[in-house]
């Protein structure tokens, strides 16, 4: 089976991609035989606390965005420089389909940032992220809630902002990785079971099916099977994947582990080779 294409991919134009290398990234797209790569780069507005002693060294880099009282601010994306780049890796790699894009964090807290933003980038893939959560007046990733919450508190928590996001802020259309939480799942915890929050699980994905969205498979976590099978119980249409790649080495991880598992849960792929996937039964 050919790989599917790479709808979530950052490079250097992402603030929390030192290692990101657009030009490199094409390449071994290339190498690899993907139809095409999405260059989907932040565009955060949330300002977060992070505890900077608590950073393990595969985050290190994100220290140099902290002041002094541990706020991070995100840098904004330099617009006209991305824009050039991608025209030059288009001439450079004819064979691969280039798309433009962007994961806005958190965009139903900052609408007006958001739209403006959409309106000058002519972006061809828009991704909705949720990455933060409030806590005592101040905004914390899930990694850092875990310690101030019960695990299922946060997974809870994160799913209803989830459904949130997707009511009150259209101009997306694929959500990216309802996962991201399960990611820092404390060990303390046990095991994630994700029928411990099936409900929740499922009113998320219904939420996000009956606005015609996609669900992405963010391959970083892995995501748990059972979720895309509720998705499609649930009327879900189509699936992306996205390897969040944060530098070229990671583009389509754990790619072909994941397509098989989407195709187990009744999805296939779309008539192109770079189409999301849609329903087997969808004509």
């Amino acid at each position: 089976m050919r790989l599917p294409a790479d709808n979530h991919v950052h490079s250097e134009f992402s603030w929390d991609a030192p290692d990101g290398a657009m030009e490199r990234t094409c390449a071994r797209a290339v190498e690899l035989g993907l139809p095409s790569v999405a260059f989907t780069e932040h565009a955060d507005y949330t300002l977060w606390f992070l505890d900077v002693a608590l950073l393990d060294e595969n985050y290190r880099h994100l220290a140099r965005h902290a002041g002094p009282d541990g706020t991070v601010t995100p840098p904004r994306i330099d617009l006209d420089r991305y824009l050039a780049c991608l025209e030059r890796c288009r001439d450079r790699f004819p064979e691969l389909r280039i798309i433009s894009g962007v994961e806005l964090g958190e965009p139903h807290w900052h609408p007006d940032m958001a739209a403006s933003l959409l309106a000058a980038g002519r972006f061809e893939r828009v991704l909705g992220s949720l990455h933060c959560l409030p806590a005592g007046g101040r905004f914390f990733e899930s990694g850092d809630l875990y310690r101030q919450r019960p695990a299922g508190d946060v997974i809870r928590e994160y799913l209803a902002e989830a459904s949130r996001m997707i009511k009150t802020w259209d101009a997306f259309a694929v959500l990216a990785h309802l996962d991201y939480a399960i990611r820092s799942w404390p060990a303390d915890a046990g095991p994630f079971d994700p029928f411990a929050f099936q409900d929740e699980l499922r009113d998320t994905l219904r939420t996000l099916a009956d606005s015609g969205r996609v669900l992405e498979v963010n391959t970083r976590g892995p995501m748990h099977p059972e979720i895309v099978r509720w998705w499609h119980e649930e009327g879900g249409d189509a699936v992306s994947f996205g390897s969040d790649a944060h530098n070229p080495t990671m583009l389509a991880y754990r790619f072909a582990e994941a397509a098989a598992m989407v195709e187990a849960q009744g999805f296939r792929p779309g008539r192109d080779p770079y189409d999301f996937w849609i329903r087997t039964d969808k004509r």
